[in-house]
């Protein structure tokens, strides 16, 4: 599609239609299979807003995912087709070490293969976006997500995160066999207090720079598609709703220009951390910040 195109095709739709698209749901939400936590159990989607939906999260098959896409075109007003997206993290049908692992095998290039390879059979399967490589650093094993990192050393992580984002998206994201990378979780996840899951994250901004951020950067410069927002806070904000995370450092001086997603149901949580009186004001605040896709 042309930039000309692009343009008339977003001055056709209507303001609903433009929302809906920054929406992504859970893929048993299509078939009613609300096993979920959070939001998506009240089930506050009505139909309408379904069949305008941008992105779809967790669904797993070719058939499955073909048969989806169908439907929803044909329901879809601008006949937009939906992004698919999956936690392929360390392998798809062939499984790797996890990542931590990985990272002991101090060989980045390794990691690489076994992201090029997840990707070819995500790809086949109709995946288009997969939620890797998490670059976390983390230095607290008490920490429940250690294992989904690389490990301690930020310049290691950073030759991970890269060769990763490679592997996964190879040369040219509209070859055959190629997802799209992102880097999460933007930013200082492992950093949470006392290794507590969702804590809060208290870190000067020297050591936010010279240890937390350097991976994530790395994963930018490597030509990731995606970056994935935070549940924590950075220096008393939610980086969900952070616009010096997400604009001056990510957008500004690293020069990003892909698509920010959050993490589950982080805008909803903009109200829990007090940072937002309702999630209409929550809505607002994680836009303003640079957020594209609402999970």
């Amino acid at each position: 599609m042309t930039e000309k195109e692009l343009k008339a095709l977003l001055a056709d739709m209507t303001l609903e239609e433009k929302v809906d698209q920054m929406n992504q749901v859970a893929a048993g939400m299509f078939s009613g299979d609300i096993t979920a936590m959070g939001p998506m159990a009240a089930k506050l989607y009505p139909p309408e807003v379904l069949d305008r939906t941008g992105s779809v999260l967790g669904g797993m098959g070719a058939e499955a995912l073909k048969k989806l896409q169908k439907e929803q075109i044909e329901k879809q007003p601008h006949k937009i087709p939906m992004l698919f997206m999956l936690d392929v993290i360390n392998g798809f049908k062939t499984v790797y070490p996890i990542p931590l692992g990985q990272g002991a095998s101090f060989d980045p290039e390794l990691s690489r293969e076994c992201a090029a390879m997840a990707a070819e059979e995500a790809a086949v399967s109709g995946v288009h976006v997969t939620f890797a490589p998490m670059t976390d650093l983390v230095r607290d094993a008490r920490w429940g997500r250690v294992m989904e990192s690389t490990g301690e050393d930020p310049y290691l992580n950073s030759l991970f995160c890269a060769a990763m984002v490679k592997g996964f998206q190879g040369d040219d994201l509209r070859e055959e066999g190629q997802v799209a990378a992102c880097v999460k979780h933007f930013a200082g996840y492992g950093g949470a207090t006392a290794g507590r899951d969702y804590n809060t994250v208290e870190l000067s901004e020297h050591t936010f720079r010279e240890f937390y951020l350097r991976s994530y950067e790395a994963g930018v410069k490597a030509g990731a598609a995606m970056v994935m927002t935070s549940f924590n806070t950075v220096d008393g904000i939610p980086s969900t709703g952070n616009k010096w995370l997400m604009n001056d450092v990510l957008r500004e001086e690293w020069g990003f220009d892909g698509v920010v997603i959050t993490d589950y149901a982080a805008i909803a949580e903009l109200v829990l951390h007090g940072a937002a009186e309702d999630q209409k004001d929550a809505a607002r605040l994680a836009m303003e910040a640079g957020v594209d896709i609402d999970m």
